[in-house]
C-alpha cells in the first residue's frame, strides 16, 4: 500500500517531466499535417479529421464493443506469454543446461514470421479467438523469455558471497539484491512483448477474425476509408501509449530507485 501510496505523491512530478514527450508528439502531429497538405486527404487524412473521425467512434457502443474484444485477445495472450516468459526464464537463468537448451527453441519462435503463425493457427484453430490469443503468445514469450533468463543470468556472483557470508535472511536477500537486478531485465522484456502483442493481436484479426479492432481496419481498407483506418491506429497506438507511458513506467521508476 505505501508503495502504491508513493507512485501517486510522485505521479504529478512525472507527468510534469514528460514535457519533451508532449512536444514530440505536437511535431508529429505537424508534420502529419504537412503530409496531409501535400498528399491529400485521400491518402493521408488530417488531424483535424482523424480526430473527428476518432470523436465519433468513440461515442458509438459497436466501436467499443470491437476495442473490448481486441482487449481482451491483447490480455489473454500477453498474460499467459508473461508468466510463462517470465517463469520459464528466470527458471532457465538458474541452470546452465536449460539455458543452452533453449537458445535454439527461442531462436526458432524469434525467427518465425508472424503471418507464418497466423497462418499455421489458422489450420490447426480456425477463425477465431484461439488463432489470435496463440499467435500472441507465440510472438511475446520469446521477448519475455530473454529478458527474464538475461535478468537470473547476470546477477553479480560477488554480491551473492557477500549476502551469504552475512547470513542475510532469504527475504532481504530477494527483495535487496536479487529482485532490483532481475526486474531491470524482466521490466524492459515485458514493455516490449506487450507492444510486441498489441500489434501481433491487430494483425491476427485483420487475417482470420471477422471481430476486433483488426477486422475493422480490414473493412476500412476495403472501403478506402482512411480516416477510420487512422482513427483505430490512433486508438491502438493511444492504448498503447497510455498502458506504458502512464501505469507501467511510474512503477518502473519507483522500483528502479536503487540505481541512483
Amino acid at each position: 500500500m505505501k508503495f502504491i501510496l508513493k507512485i501517486l505523491k510522485d505521479f504529478p512530478a512525472y507527468l510534469w517531466s514528460g514535457w519533451g514527450a508532449v512536444a514530440s508528439i505536437l511535431l508529429f502531429i505537424a508534420l502529419w499535417d504537412v503530409g496531409n497538405q501535400v498528399y491529400g486527404n485521400l491518402v493521408l487524412p488530417s488531424p483535424l479529421e482523424t480526430f473527428k473521425t476518432l470523436n465519433l467512434m468513440l461515442n458509438d457502443p459497436l466501436v467499443i464493443d470491437e476495442f473490448k474484444v481486441t482487449l481482451y485477445r491483447a490480455s489473454v495472450g500477453f498474460g499467459i506469454s508473461l508468466v510463462l516468459g517470465t517463469t520459464l526464464g528466470l527458471l532457465s537463468g538458474f541452470f546452465a543446461t536449460a539455458s543452452m537448451m533453449s537458445r535454439p527453441i527461442v531462436t526458432i519462435l524469434v525467427g518465425m514470421p508472424p503471418i507464418a503463425w497466423i497462418v499455421l493457427a489458422m489450420i490447426w484453430f480456425g477463425m477465431g479467438d484461439e488463432t489470435v490469443i496463440f499467435t500472441v503468445i507465440v510472438a511475446s514469450f520469446p521477448i519475455i523469455f530473454v529478458g527474464s533468463l538475461q535478468g537470473t543470468r547476470t546477477l553479480d556472483g560477488d554480491l551473492k558471497e557477500m549476502a551469504d557470508s552475512f547470513h542475510l535472511p532469504w527475504y532481504m536477500k530477494f527483495f535487496d539484491i536479487y529482485f532490483p537486478h532481475i526486474f531491470s531485465y524482466v521490466f524492459p522484456a515485458w514493455v516490449s512483448g506487450l507492444g510486441m502483442a498489441w500489434k501481433i493481436v491487430v494483425m491476427a484479426e485483420l487475417l482470420a477474425t471477422s471481430n476486433g479492432i483488426g477486422a475493422s481496419l480490414a473493412v476500412a481498407r476495403s472501403q478506402l476509408d482512411t480516416p477510420t483506418a487512422l482513427a483505430l491506429v490512433t486508438i491502438m497506438i493511444g492504448s498503447l501509449m497510455f498502458i506504458e507511458y502512464i501505469i507501467l513506467e511510474p512503477i518502473k521508476r519507483e522500483v528502479e530507485l536503487w540505481r541512483s
